[in-house]
Formats: structure tokens, sequence, C-alpha cells
């Protein structure tokens, strides 16, 4: 349903239940009191009635139709339209998903547009009418109750991003192939993490100090304890950045160990080839030459003159031995043999 909740507020008390935005509107009115209107993904229709009624200004009326946009503050007139993007760890995927809140805040009404489950608006509704005293302080105390529960759930998503990173510590050393694909996910989240709460902290700056809308004290003191909360998680943010950073690095600088242990060994196998290459080659040299000599003195036939020499078989053996001689010395000084 996209009208998750309709309320009226007067001197912090709910009034009666209401059933459409049309009675909203008239109990507003007749009552005086300040509306608080949810949204959980509305049609366009719902949204031009109450910008219509509200007089919100169409350029905040199309960003909230079309949604996708980062973290924000913009004021028209007397009426403040603020973007915040919550976050939580879904511990079964671990992994982090985003989401979007559109805020109206005027004079007498508060309309939250919520494009995912987080937050969770019905918490702080309860949370709120649980405290009258803090709804008697208007719209205003609405907007800091909401930006209190954004930043407070930013904690859990804190506390997963530093465990995966801790696992990732422990796959960089163990040799994980998958290791490089990790890094990168959670560096994507990293990022998307960053750009949803550097923006709260100009943003709650404003807010805190701002003259043209002043808030209560205690307010005031609220605002500047979420404001705070968000400076911590915008440096646990950078941090993790940094970390991840160093991590690839640290995972490149492995692989190429590995790359080089590996040419290490390539070359040595190849130089050992080319040793034992040699040597085959070498006393292959080495049998070719008697080898050569026995063929052709050893040959079933009768006319080669020298065979009939007194000394011709004597001297083709001297000859095969010192061609063998001479060439296992020429190789065992270069270091073949």
């Amino acid at each position: 349903m996209p009208l998750v909740d309709l309320a009226v507020y007067v001197d912090g008390v709910r009034a009666p239940e209401l059933g459409s935005l049309t009675e909203t509107f008239s109990v507003m009115r007749a009552l005086h009191g300040m509306a608080w209107i949810g949204l959980y993904r509305p049609s366009e229709s719902e949204i031009r009635d109450i910008a219509g009624e509200y007089g919100l200004h169409p350029l905040a009326v199309e960003d909230t139709l079309l949604g996708h946009q980062r973290a924000k503050l913009e004021r028209y007139g007397d009426t403040q339209f603020i973007v915040l993007r919550p976050a939580r760890y879904i511990d079964k995927t671990e992994t982090v998903e985003f989401g979007e809140v559109h805020v109206f805040v005027g004079p007498d009404f508060v309309v939250t547009v919520r494009h995912a489950e987080s937050p969770d608006l019905g918490k702080v509704r309860r949370r709120m009418e649980a405290h009258p005293e803090l709804l008697t302080l208007g719209p205003q105390a609405v907007l800091y109750a909401i930006l209190d529960e954004v930043v407070d759930e930013y904690a859990p998503v804190i506390a997963g991003l530093e465990n995966d990173i801790d696992e990732i510590e422990d796959q960089l050393f163990d040799g994980d192939p998958d290791v490089s694909k990790r890094i990168f996910g959670l560096s994507r989240e990293v990022i998307e993490f960053q750009r949803a709460v550097q923006p709260l902290v100009p943003l709650l700056e404003i807010l805190r100090d701002d003259d043209d809308h002043p808030v209560d004290l205690e307010l005031r003191r609220g605002l500047r304890d979420v404001l705070d909360h968000a400076e911590r998680a915008v440096e646990r943010a950078d941090a993790f950045r940094a970390i991840l950073e160093s991590a690839l690095i640290v995972h490149s600088t492995l692989v190429a160990q590995i790359q080089n242990e590996e040419m290490r060994r390539m070359t040595e196998f190849g130089l050992d080839q080319g040793d034992q290459v040699k040597k085959v080659s070498g006393w292959a040299a080495i049998l070719f030459a008697p080898t050569l000599v026995g063929a052709i003195y050893g040959m079933n036939f009768d006319i080669m003159p020298e065979l009939h020499w007194t000394f011709g078989y004597p001297f083709a053996l001297a000859l095969m031995l010192v061609s063998s001689v001479t060439l296992y010395a020429v190789f065992k000084k270069r270091g073949w043999l």
C-alpha cells in the first residue's frame, strides 16, 4: 500500500484514525494540528494531491517521482526537501542494501516518501508517539527523529563491512584466487556507503545552525549528537576505502611475486633442460667419430687399399680414439659434459 500511515497530531497527541488524504487535510485545517503523512512508493496522483495541498515545489516533486537522488537538503520558501540514503547490512548475502527516503518538512506538515524497505519509519513514529513532548516541538522534531534513525541504522552496516574486510585480509594471505573479485565488490559497496553518509555532515550542520528555521534547544542538541555519529560513520567509510585500496595493492604484489616465482622456476627448468641437451649432444658428437670410422672400415668389401696395410686397422682404431678424446676434451672445457 502506498499510503502507509496518515496522522494529525494536536499538542503531541494523535487525532482519531484517518482514512484518506482528503480527510487528513481537512482534519489538519480544522484542528490546526501537524500532519505526518507516510508513503511507500506512492503513485503520481497521490504525490500531486499532496503537492497541491501543501504547495510543494515542482522540482522537488519531480525528484520524488523519479527517485535515484543523492543525499541533499534543498529549501523552497518555508518548505525543506531532504533526501536521505539509508542502508542496511544483509547477513545472509554479506551485502549492503541501500534505500532512499524523501522528506518534505513544512510549517505544519511532514511528508515522508520511501523508495525502499529501509528505514523503518514505523519505529520512528511509535517512538515519537510514546513521547508526546517531542511531537509538540513540531515538524523539525520529526525530521530529527528520522535523521537519528537513518544514522543509527548505519552502525550495523559499519560492523558488517568491518567483518567483511577482516575476512578479506585472511583470504589475501591464504592465497584465495577469488579474493580480488570480493575486494572489488566490497569497494563498490564502501564507495556507495561514502556517497550516502558524506552529504549528511554538511546537511546536519545546516539544520543545527539554521537561523531561518531555528529549532528548539533540545533538538539542536539532538542534531549535534546525530552529527557526531554521522562524522564517525564518514571516518569509518574513509578508513574502509583506504584499507581496501591497500588490500588491492597487496594482492597485486602477491600475484606478481607468485608470477615471478613461476618465471624463475621455468627459467631454471629451461636452463637445466639446455644443459641436458648440451650433454646429450656432446656425447652424441663424441660417439659419432668412432661410429663413422668404424662404419667406414668395417664394411664388407675389399676396395680400400689401406685395409691391406700392415698397420691399417690399428691406424683406424687410433683415429677413432684420438677423435673421441679430442672431442671429449673440447666439450669438457666448455662445460657441456
